[in-house]
């Protein structure tokens, strides 16, 4: 539907620990081995402080994919900083450095593990909080590094994700993060949550109304709108 992988494409996946980063790793390795597209898969996670990546190099060489590993003291710096929205600091600083590292390294492709969930969250955040209706496109170029931005899982669910982590048996991290679960994004998921108590088709109705303002910004952009 997006185009997201083409012929020649090397594609170095945001490897984070956790159970979409894994299952999307997981998903593009299986992919490639079926796939008339032919493409390359590497690996890079960017380490903050208290991440044990050596499972990840253990998984990566199991499955005989390149996996590199940058350190970066994120979460002394948000501190030190005194953000008030640690989670889209620390992902924007995330997605920058292995954006760039992607660049220098030949890769025009940087896959992130986003899903449906994620994207509804970052609308509503945008909406409850800046006033804007928007979210993360599925394929986005930046034009900064050169290097385009796939997001293959964005039409799945957290639930069928965690199921399939699951049955997979892959090997999570349990994040470090000393702010996970008391942020902006979480308020957003538990509002999400009551929401879809009242709205069984919630999701369905998410992914038209994204899907309809991107034709929307495609129109206005190409003068249509």
């Amino acid at each position: 539907t997006y185009h997201l992988i083409e012929d020649d494409d090397r594609i170095l996946v945001g490897l984070s620990g956790g159970k979409d980063s894994l299952v999307l790793l997981h998903a593009l390795c299986d992919f490639q081995k079926r796939s008339p597209v032919k493409f390359s898969i590497a690996a890079l996670s960017v380490k903050i402080t208290g991440l044990n990546t050596e499972v990840l190099q253990e998984y990566c060489a199991a499955k005989s994919i390149n996996y590199h590993v940058i350190e970066q003291p994120i979460i002394e710096i948000i501190k030190s900083r005194g953000e008030r929205s640690p989670c889209s600091f620390c992902a924007n600083m995330r997605r920058g450095i292995i954006s760039s590292w992607a660049s220098q390294n030949n890769f025009n492709k940087l896959a992130l593990g986003h899903s449906l969930d994620d994207a509804a969250e970052t609308f509503f955040m945008n909406l409850l909080h800046a006033g804007r209706a928007k979210s993360f496109m599925p394929v986005a170029h930046m034009s900064r590094t050169n290097v385009t931005v796939i997001r293959p899982l964005v039409l799945a669910t957290e639930a069928a994700i965690i199921d399939e982590a699951k049955r997979l048996e892959l090997p999570i991290i349990s994040s470090p993060c000393p702010f996970a679960g008391h942020t902006q994004r979480q308020t957003m998921r538990d509002l999400i949550s009551e929401l879809r108590k009242d709205i069984p088709d919630f999701y369905a109705k998410i992914l038209h109304a994204l899907e309809n303002l991107s034709e929307a910004v495609k129109n206005h952009e190409s003068g249509k709108f």
